[in-house]
């Protein structure tokens, strides 16, 4: 062993568990919630297929790969397995659909699943236990390199699905590929070399829509290169100079390693991925659920309003606080104020309500300056776990006030939905790339993987 070797114990530590996970290992809980989280991201991936700039990606990639082992979902085109996992994984993340661990600030199934399915691809006879087992493995990761890294990390520019996620989609893809400790430490440094990207994305260039799709493919390389004996970083995330940790923070006292590997078979951050029902960014959720709980209590519309303050913490404010400026599609999902004048004009902020055509919509617009997002330093104070917890103060012409707190949207790990809604969205969204019947067969697969002798099955019923 080196020198260095001997100074990594978490890497190690993550390296341990997850090539010695096995399916046995998994709380049925979780083997069950693990289905749903990955039905749930395959819907938005095929919604994703045909919006513009997914197809640009596919377009692009298309016309210089002809390598056609894996699908891109929801399309009949094929790709090598890295371009796949790029595209896939853009698709996922395309419209702000997917899941999202909100303490550990990462959409998790946005970078494990793309690369692992192109590995069940390649390498056929991948069994649904195998393959839920390292999807699991993958969901534990990069969770908890976020508990780990702390608000800040995305509070000082990062963008956590480009940084963090490298890490999942790793530990996912070498699980699948089965790789012994060793190299899957080596699959962990090369997978965080690469981490990379900008919170500045978020202001309406397609570029963030692509931050998890390129994650995936890093994962994918990392695994693939570790398999053939190709070496990484092996402290990468415990290095003093260099590692992980120490560069993506302003400094040491900014994070604490002790998260990486807590509770490891004991506590499972798999539970803790959280899905969404409107077609914004997480960090809204909580907003539009408390407005909405306010208009089941007493109804009120746009018309009515004065003025709304959204009192959250600094995440909130610095993530989806900005004063809105009519960017691109992107900026409109992410913005809270524009997102609060939809839902009050359009009763939804699901798939439906967001185009190009409302980007700079004079309605929304003009309501949107009715919202004011404040920082709360007691809702910071609370830490990561409770980064979307809001106070909502509504004020309506008249001077009637009514205030609402929401610390857990719908569909989070502490209020998450039933089986039911989670498969009709997984159709609503599915049905817009595939045929019903097939959206049937699929829905039928994921939830019993487990009984899949061949999970690469799961890709064949993605192609349109």
């Amino acid at each position: 062993m080196s020198e260095i070797a001997q100074n990594n114990p978490y890497t190690q530590g993550i390296a341990r568990f997850v090539s010695g996970l096995r399916y046995e290992d998994i709380p049925a809980h979780v083997r069950e919630r693990i289905k749903l989280l990955i039905l749930d991201s395959l819907g938005c991936a095929l919604y994703g297929a045909h919006l513009e700039w997914c197809r640009i990606l596919q377009d692009s990639l298309g016309r210089i790969d002809r390598d056609d082992r894996c699908a891109v979902w929801g399309t009949g085109q094929r790709l090598s397995a890295p371009h796949a996992a790029l595209v896939n994984g853009t698709q996922v993340q395309g419209f702000e659909l997917d899941d999202v661990h909100r303490a550990g600030v990462l959409h998790v199934g946005a970078v494990v699943l793309p690369a692992l399915i192109a590995i069940a691809e390649m390498r056929r006879g991948l069994n649904g236990r195998e393959f839920l087992t390292a999807a699991v493995a993958g969901y534990e990761i990069g969770p908890r390199v976020g508990l780990c890294m702390g608000p800040e990390h995305i509070g000082q520019g990062w963008h956590s699905g480009a940084t963090l996620g490298v890490f999942s989609a790793a530990a996912g893809a070498a699980r699948g590929l089965r790789l012994d400790t060793g190299k899957t430490v080596h699959a962990l440094g090369i997978g965080g070399t690469q981490a990379a990207g900008l919170m500045a994305a978020q202001y309406g260039a397609m570029v963030k829509r692509m931050h998890a799709g390129r994650s995936s493919q890093s994962g994918l390389y990392a695994a693939l290169f570790a398999e053939s004996g190709f070496t990484g970083i092996e402290d990468v995330l415990e290095s003093e100079y260099g590692g992980f940790c120490t560069t993506f923070s302003r400094s040491t006292d900014r994070f604490n390693l002790a998260e990486l590997t807590a509770g490891f078979g004991e506590v499972w951050q798999t539970m803790g991925v959280a899905l969404k029902f409107y077609a914004c960014v997480g960090s809204n959720h909580t907003t539009l659920d408390s407005i909405r709980d306010l208009q089941a209590k007493r109804p009120f519309g746009a018309r009515d309003i004065e003025r709304i303050t959204v009192h959250g913490s600094q995440v909130t404010m610095d993530h989806v606080g900005w004063k809105y400026r009519p960017q691109g599609l992107t900026s409109a999902q992410l913005n809270l104020p524009f997102c609060v004048a939809t839902w009050l004009l359009e009763n939804d902020c699901f798939v439906e309500q967001f185009s190009d055509a409302i980007v700079a919509d004079p309605e929304r617009m003009a309501l949107a300056q009715k919202v004011h997002v404040r920082h709360d330093d007691a809702i910071t104070a609370k830490g990561a776990k409770f980064r979307h917890m809001v106070r909502v103060e509504v004020e309506l012409k008249g001077g009637e006030r009514l205030e609402g707190v929401k610390e857990a949207a719908r569909g989070s790990e502490r209020n998450f939905a039933s089986d039911a809604d989670i498969v009709e969205k997984f159709e609503k969204l599915a049905v817009h790339a595939l045929p019903r019947s097939r959206v049937e067969e699929l829905r039928d697969a994921v939830l019993a993987l487990e009984a899949l002798p061949d999970a690469g099955r799961v890709a064949d019923l993605m192609v349109a």
